[in-house]
C-alpha cells in the first residue's frame, strides 16, 4: 500500500513565541510523508524568519508571506495549495504528538467511509500539562446530533479525508468569523460520517493572545448564530433570535428568553422521543454550559442566577459555585471576593492534575 501524503495547513500570524515547537512537533511525526503548508499572513513579528530557517534544512515546508488577509481566508488557501490525500490542521502554537498523523491515517484506513477525525487534547499552560480524558460519548456519538450544539474537535487536532468530502464543501465561509470551524464540521458531519481518537495527541497551548481569548465574544456570538440556524432547520427551537439576542448582549430580558429557549428546545426533543439519545442530550447539555458560562463571564451573580432558578439546573454546577453564586446574588459585596477565590481554587485544582511539560513535551524549538 502506497504512503499516503498529508497535506500539514498551517497558519501563522505573529507566532514567532510558539512557532519553533509547533514546526518541529509536525517534522517529527512518525509519519514521514508530509506536505507542510505554512502560510504567513502578515505577520510583523520573527514569524517568517522562523519559517525559512526550517525550510533551508526540510525542502517538505513550503511558505507563503503575503499580506494580512485574515485567518479564513489564510485557511481557504492553504486548501486549495494542498496536494495530500489528506489534509490536517495545525495551529501555531499548538503541539502535535509524535503518532498523531500515522493514527489518524490508520483509522482512515480502517473506516474509509469516514470524512473527517478528531482526536483528544492535553492542555498547555505555561510550563505544565493537563493531561486529557476521553468522552463515553465519543465512541458511539451521533456526530451529526452533536454538532447541531458544539464544535464537535477541537481545530487544531482535525484531519480531513479528500477522498470521501467534495472539494467545494472543502472549504470555511467568510461569514462565520471566529467560529469557521463549527460551520465547517456541522456541514461535513451533516453529509457524512465522522469519528474521535479518544487518546490525546496534540497539547493546546492556553495562554492570553491566543485567537480563542482575544475573540472570545466575538467567537460565542457567532457560535450561537450556528446554533440557532441549526436548531430552526430541525424545528426544535421556538425563538432562534433568544440566542442571537444573548449573544450581543447580557441582560435581564435576554437572560430570560435564552433561559425560555432552553427549556423549549428540552421539551421538543421529549415530544419527539429523544430524552433518551445520548447524542441528544450530550449536545444539550453543552450548549446548556456554553450558556451559563456566557452569562456568568459577565460577573453579574443576579443574572447568572436567574438563568439557574428560570431553567431549573442548580444541581448542574458545582457545588462551591452553587454557594457562591447564591450568596453572591442577594450580597452583591461579596462578589468579588467568592470570583477571586474559586479562580484561586480552580488554578490549584489544575496545578494537581498536571505534570511537568518536559515529561510530556521534550521539543523545545530553535530559539
Amino acid at each position: 500500500m502506497s504512503v499516503p501524503l498529508v497535506s500539514v495547513l498551517l497558519p501563522v500570524y505573529n507566532g514567532e513565541h510558539y512557532l519553533a515547537s509547533a514546526i518541529e512537533s509536525v517534522l517529527r511525526q512518525d509519519h514521514k510523508h508530509l506536505d507542510v503548508i505554512a502560510i504567513d499572513d502578515g505577520s510583523t513579528d520573527r514569524s517568517l524568519n522562523i519559517l525559512q530557517r526550517y525550510q533551508v534544512t526540510d525542502n517538505r515546508i513550503r511558505i507563503v508571506s503575503r499580506e494580512n488577509r485574515g485567518l479564513i481566508a489564510t485557511l481557504n488557501e492553504g486548501m486549495t495549495l494542498a496536494k495530500g490525500e489528506f489534509i490536517a490542521r495545525m495551529d501555531a502554537d499548538d503541539i502535535a504528538y509524535p503518532t498523531r498523523f500515522s493514527r489518524q491515517i490508520a483509522l482512515f484506513r480502517e473506516r474509509p467511509e469516514l470524512a473527517i477525525s478528531g482526536t483528544g487534547v492535553d492542555r498547555l499552560i505555561g510550563n505544565r500539562v493537563v493531561r486529557g480524558t476521553p468522552n463515553p460519548i465519543h465512541q458511539s456519538a451521533d456526530w451529526y446530533i452533536l454538532s447541531l450544539f458544539y464544535t464537535v474537535f477541537m481545530h487544531s487536532t482535525v484531519m480531513y479525508n479528500r477522498n470521501v468530502i467534495p472539494a467545494d464543501m472543502l472549504t470555511y465561509d467568510a461569514s462565520y468569523m471566529h467560529a469557521e470551524d463549527f460551520d465547517l464540521f456541522r456541514r461535513i458531519s451533516r453529509e457524512f460520517p465522522a469519528a474521535m481518537i479518544d487518546d490525546s495527541l496534540v497539547a493546546y497551548r492556553v495562554h492570553d493572545e491566543s485567537v480563542t481569548n482575544k475573540h472570545k465574544r466575538l467567537m460565542r456570538r457567532t457560535h450561537l448564530a450556528i446554533a440557532a440556524e441549526n436548531l430552526q432547520r430541525e424545528a426544535l427551537i421556538d425563538d432562534p433570535y433568544a440566542l442571537n439576542d444573548i449573544g450581543a448582549a447580557v441582560a435581564p430580558d435576554t437572560v430570560s428568553r435564552a433561559a425560555d429557549c432552553l427549556l423549549s428546545i428540552e421539551d421538543r426533543i421529549a415530544a419527539r422521543g429523544l430524552r433518551t439519545s445520548a447524542s441528544h442530550q450530550e449536545g444539550l447539555m453543552c450548549f446548556f454550559y456554553f450558556l451559563y458560562q456566557l452569562i456568568a463571564d459577565e460577573k453579574q451573580p443576579a443574572l447568572t442566577h436567574q438563568f439557574l432558578t428560570q431553567t431549573g439546573k442548580w444541581h448542574t454546577i458545582r457545588r462551591r459555585e452553587r454557594y457562591g453564586l447564591r450568596a453572591a446574588a442577594y450580597a452583591p459585596w461579596c462578589s468579588g471576593l467568592w470570583s477571586d477565590a474559586s479562580l484561586r481554587l480552580d488554578a490549584l485544582a489544575r496545578y494537581r492534575q498536571s505534570v511537568p511539560a518536559k515529561s510530556v513535551l521534550p521539543l523545545q524549538g530553535l530559539a
